[in-house]
């Protein structure tokens, strides 16, 4: 399989359902839905085959850095065009297809160390569930930031009395705060069951390669878990609400990539 063709032609597929959708919420081209949707799709019809031939030569239950930015950034973009089809999220749409092709980019350019268990016979169901709900709690955390981080600029416009271009596109505040407080939801659910089958079906998720990352998933459990109490028993919103999902977003960042950032591109180790 030729890797980089296939890099290419879902970067190129990527930056331009991105182009569309922001040139759409620029209010300088006509909103395409459909279009947008068409170009982030076939993006991912490239970017999957990548993900799996990573996979299938990593060899490993734990994933390296490469590996897991390809996963994690496909498994974003998949995540956006289902929710697309039922919320009006796609202006995310901007933000994240261009993260997904620079994750494949820079990917290309990280070394390998990848290793450990066989993933034929070390793979079973429950650790496949463990693995699925983490990628997919990360992915709708992702989006739940990117989708802060507008709530937040459209709050700051609204304040501001500045009610143009992007400000201006977007669904109504209300809306957007509305759809913020689901993906946590949903993100929370995710992570839940990500500690839970963690717990249930790895070793030892305090064992030495996995401390860090169970320790620092807790905290953002945590964090999450405030933030939604806070919203229905305290009315936290507006920027209350995007910096703790921020804040909740960089704490799993770093579980899900820190240590493998520090091992294999600072220690150049696997």
């Amino acid at each position: 399989m030729h890797a980089l063709p296939l890099a290419l032609m879902a970067i190129f597929m990527y930056l331009a359902g991105a182009t569309w959708q922001g040139l759409s919420l620029a209010g300088r081209a006509t909103p395409k839905p459909a279009l947008v949707r068409s170009f982030g799709l076939l993006g991912l019809l490239f970017h999957l085959p990548l993900a799996i031939s990573l996979l299938s030569h990593g060899d490993s239950l734990l994933p390296g850095l490469s590996t897991s930015v390809v996963l994690a950034s496909g498994v974003a973009v998949a995540t956006l065009l289902v929710v697309s089809l039922f919320k009006p999220v796609l202006s995310i749409s901007a933000f994240l297809f261009p993260i997904a092709g620079l994750a494949l980019l820079l990917a290309a350019g990280l070394p390998s160390h990848e290793r450990g268990t066989d993933m034929a016979t070390g793979m079973t169901p429950g650790i496949a569930l463990h693995a699925l709900s983490s990628a997919m709690a990360f992915a709708v955390l992702g989006i739940a930031a990117i989708q802060a981080v507008l709530l937040g600029f459209q709050n700051h416009a609204l304040r501001h009395h500045r009610l143009s271009g992007l400000a201006k596109s977007l669904p109504p505040l209300t809306t957007m705060e509305r759809i913020l407080f689901e993906l946590i939801w949903i993100s929370m659910v995710l992570l839940t069951l990500s500690v839970a089958s963690g717990f249930v079906f790895l070793n030892n998720m305090f064992a030495q390669h996995l401390a860090h990352k169970t320790a620092l998933s807790l905290i953002a459990w945590c964090i999450l878990a405030c933030l939604l109490a806070g919203h229905h028993w305290l009315g936290w919103r507006g920027m209350r609400a995007v910096r703790w999902t921020l804040v909740g977003y960089v704490v799993l960042l770093v579980a899900y990539f820190g240590s493998k950032f520090v091992l294999e591109i600072l220690l150049g180790r696997g």
